[in-house]
């Protein structure tokens, strides 16, 4: 009976959305559910057996606390508790901090991460907001690659009727409707579906950092942390190579006076992505130490032609989010002076574990 107590009591943890764990006296984690994983974003070996500050680059709630309630034998709650993981993720957390003393001292600890509610809406909002954008921008392409076309022809058929004088001026406005028409075509963005074949997701960025580092005319640095327990799943990888190498290729141009791009992979456990829960995601973070992004665009990121660079045209950025919805993901940036980060989620669906 009391095994079988303890195994409900381990399933009812596991479906939680709640981070919760046990500290012993010493404050040494000594039992974890999944959701505490996807809170910190780290493996077991990572927070079994860890005391609780160093599962953290910096959290708020000083351990003495910790050590008072389990003194003192009492319970305390603190709210809106700023957080830095050990990744780089800044949270704001409620924590509730029970004192247990059966069969031993320890605290029970619930965690709450109250930004991921706003999060989801800020999400939900934003994909609808990208899908009437990218619908707004696809109807008004078509409407000008039509003309376009005749525009084109109109000037080939002048040109053969011209001396070869006035022929530079047919041709000039021949190479400005291909110009043109090579922009709509990206307006269009991608319209073949998603291949999806099983793939190993590191190769993929192997071959994008190659193809970065061939092009990379301010000598930027890059370094990689990846997280080998990501099994081999479904995408493809044509789509997705692009769409990284747009956000990579983003970070190459600010970065004008040289600097650093981390490649950093993760896997998430119990992640919601538009409206669905997901047992593994793989997370793909492009991290860079330029300026930041400005204020005045950091909504509007996504959208078509919205961009902060001199030549850009505002496409790498919208292109790379409609490629991520053709595989259910999702793309988000948290950015401020000295730290932009990308963060391209995945849902691995065809996982055995």
């Amino acid at each position: 009976m009391t095994n079988s107590l303890i195994s409900t009591e381990k399933l009812i943890s596991a479906q939680m959305t709640t981070a919760v764990l046990l500290l012993d006296m010493h404050l040494l984690v000594t039992f974890y559910n999944p959701a505490t994983s996807a809170l910190l974003g780290l493996g077991e070996k990572r927070i079994l057996q860890q005391h609780f500050s160093q599962l953290f680059q910096y959290n708020e709630v000083n351990t003495q606390r910790f050590n008072q309630a389990i003194s003192s034998q009492n319970n305390f709650n603190v709210t809106d508790v700023k957080a830095i993981s050990l990744d780089g993720r800044h949270l704001l957390l409620d924590i509730t901090v029970t004192y247990c003393e059966n069969p031993e001292q320890h605290l029970l600890l619930e965690i709450r991460q109250i930004d991921q509610q706003r999060k989801i809406s800020l999400e939900s909002l934003q994909q609808h907001q990208h899908l009437a954008a990218r619908e707004l921008i696809r109807g008004l392409a078509h409407e000008i690659k039509n003309p376009l076309g005749g525009l084109r022809g109109a000037a080939q058929l002048l040109e053969m009727s011209l001396t070869d004088e006035l022929t530079e001026y047919t041709q000039l406005i021949i190479a400005q409707a291909d110009r043109l028409t090579n922009l709509v075509d990206r307006l269009l963005g991608p319209y073949r579906p998603a291949k999806l074949q099983k793939n190993n997701l590191h190769q993929m960025i192997e071959q994008v950092r190659q193809l970065a580092l061939m092009d990379n005319p301010h000598k930027v640095q890059f370094s990689l942390d990846y997280d080998p327990s990501i099994p081999d799943f479904a995408f493809d990888t044509e789509l997705l190579q692009q769409a990284l190498l747009n956000i990579v290729r983003n970070a190459q141009q600010v970065l004008t006076q040289g600097g650093d791009i981390c490649l950093q992979t993760r896997v998430l456990f119990q992640h919601t992505l538009h409206g669905k829960r997901y047992k593994l995601v793989a997370a793909i973070k492009v991290i860079d130490n330029g300026p930041g992004i400005a204020e005045a665009v950091k909504d509007t990121l996504f959208y078509p032609m919205v961009t902060t660079q001199p030549q850009g045209n505002g496409l790498g950025l919208s292109i790379a989010q409609t490629l991520l919805h053709q595989h259910g993901g999702w793309i988000d940036c948290d950015s401020w002076p000295g730290h932009t980060e990308f963060c391209l989620y995945l849902p691995i669906v065809d996982s055995e574990n």
